[in-house]
C-alpha cells in the first residue's frame, strides 16, 4: 500500500508543478518546448522500469502474479510501450477537438491538463473492474480479446470520414440543458450572462475529451491486461503513458499528419495483443516478443508512412 501512496504523491506533485510553475500564465507551446517536455515525461517512464524491479525485488509490492523482477519490468515496459502506441489514436481526436471548438493553442495545455487529471481517475475506476473481471472470470479473457480484434478489424475498414464534435452524442444533449457562449473567455470553463450560468467552448471541449478517452481506454485496458493483471504494473504503466501526452500531443500533432500508415501499425498491435489475450491459457508468449512486434509494427508504420508519403498523400 505504502508504494501505491508515494507513486499516486509523485504523480499528484508532478502534475501540481506543471501547472503552478512551469505553465502557470497561458503561452503557446513550441516545438522546443514540447519536445524537450516529451523528452522528460518518456525518459522518466523508461526509468521508472528500473523502479519496478527494484519494488519486486525488495518485496514492497503484493505481487499476486509471484512475478520475478525481471518479469514485472519487462510487463511494465511492455505495457508502457502499448499504451503509448494507442495514445497515437488519442491525440489525433483531440485535434480535431480543439480545432472543432476554435481553441487556441495558449489555453489547449489547460484543458489537457484537467483532461488528464480526468483520464486517471476513469482509468483507475476502469483497470480496478478489469481486473476483478479477468480474475474472477475467466472467460473474461475471451471477451477482451474478441473485442481487440473486432476493433482492429473495424479500424482497418473504417472510412476516414471525419469526426465532428459538435455533432457528437454528448454535445447535443449538454446544450439542450446548459447554454454554451460561442466565444472564448480566456482560461475560464464558466461565465456568467444576465444571472445565468454558461459553459465556455473551453469546458465543452474538456468534456468531449474526457468522453473521448473512456471510449480509448476501452481499448487500452484491455490491451494492457493482455500483458499482466498485476494491478500495480497496469495502473502504473498507464498513468505514465497518460502523464506524457499532454507534451506529446504538441510535439506530434502536426507530424502526424505525415505518418498516415501509423494506422495499420496499431491494427497490428491491438490484433496481436487480441490473440495473445485469447491464447493465454494455451500459450505463453514472451514479453521479448511483444515488445519485438511493438517496436516492428512502429517503425514499419514510420518508415512506410515516409517512403511511400507522396502516393499516400500528394499534398505533404
Amino acid at each position: 500500500m505504502l508504494v501505491w501512496i508515494i507513486f499516486i504523491i509523485s504523480v499528484v506533485t508532478f502534475l501540481a508543478v506543471d501547472l503552478g510553475i512551469f505553465n502557470r500564465n497561458p503561452h503557446v507551446i513550441n516545438n522546443k518546448e514540447a519536445a524537450l517536455w516529451t523528452s522528460i515525461w518518456v525518459f522518466t517512464a523508461l526509468l521508472f522500469t528500473l523502479a519496478i524491479y527494484w519494488i519486486y525485488k525488495s518485496g514492497y509490492i503484493n505481487n499476486t502474479d509471484q512475478l520475478t523482477p525481471t518479469e514485472a519490468s519487462l510487463k511494465y515496459l511492455t505495457g508502457y510501450l502499448i499504451e503509448l502506441s494507442l495514445s497515437i489514436d488519442n491525440i489525433f481526436v483531440i485535434a480535431v477537438i480543439f480545432t472543432s471548438f476554435n481553441i487556441p493553442q495558449k489555453y489547449q495545455h489547460r484543458v489537457l491538463f484537467w483532461g488528464i487529471l480526468g483520464a486517471i481517475v476513469f482509468r483507475a475506476f476502469m483497470i480496478f473492474f478489469g481486473i476483478i473481471l479477468i480474475r474472477k472470470f475467466d472467460w473474461m479473457i475471451y471477451v477482451f480479446g474478441g473485442f481487440l480484434i473486432y476493433t482492429a478489424i473495424k479500424m482497418a475498414s473504417k472510412k476516414e470520414d471525419g469526426f465532428n464534435p459538435r455533432s457528437s452524442f454528448v454535445y447535443k444533449n449538454i446544450r439542450k440543458y446548459v447554454p454554451i457562449t460561442t466565444h472564448i473567455e480566456g482560461q475560464k470553463f464558466f461565465v456568467k450572462r444576465k444571472h445565468i450560468k454558461a459553459i465556455t467552448p473551453l469546458f465543452m471541449a474538456l468534456v468531449i475529451i474526457e468522453f473521448t478517452d473512456i471510449l480509448f481506454a476501452m481499448d487500452s485496458i484491455p490491451a494492457i491486461l493482455a500483458i499482466t493483471s498485476d494491478s500495480f504494473l497496469v495502473f502504473t504503466s498507464n498513468i505514465m503513458a497518460i502523464l506524457g501526452l499532454r507534451s506529446m500531443y504538441f510535439f506530434l500533432s502536426n507530424l502526424l499528419k505525415k505518418f498516415v500508415y501509423l494506422k495499420y501499425s496499431l491494427i497490428v498491435i491491438l490484433t496481436f495483443v487480441g490473440i495473445k489475450l485469447i491464447l493465454s491459457h494455451y500459450v505463453q508468449f514472451k514479453e521479448w516478443m511483444s515488445l519485438s512486434v511493438i517496436g516492428i509494427s512502429l517503425t514499419g508504420g514510420i518508415l512506410a508512412s515516409m517512403f511511400f508519403k507522396e502516393k499516400s498523400n500528394p499534398a505533404l
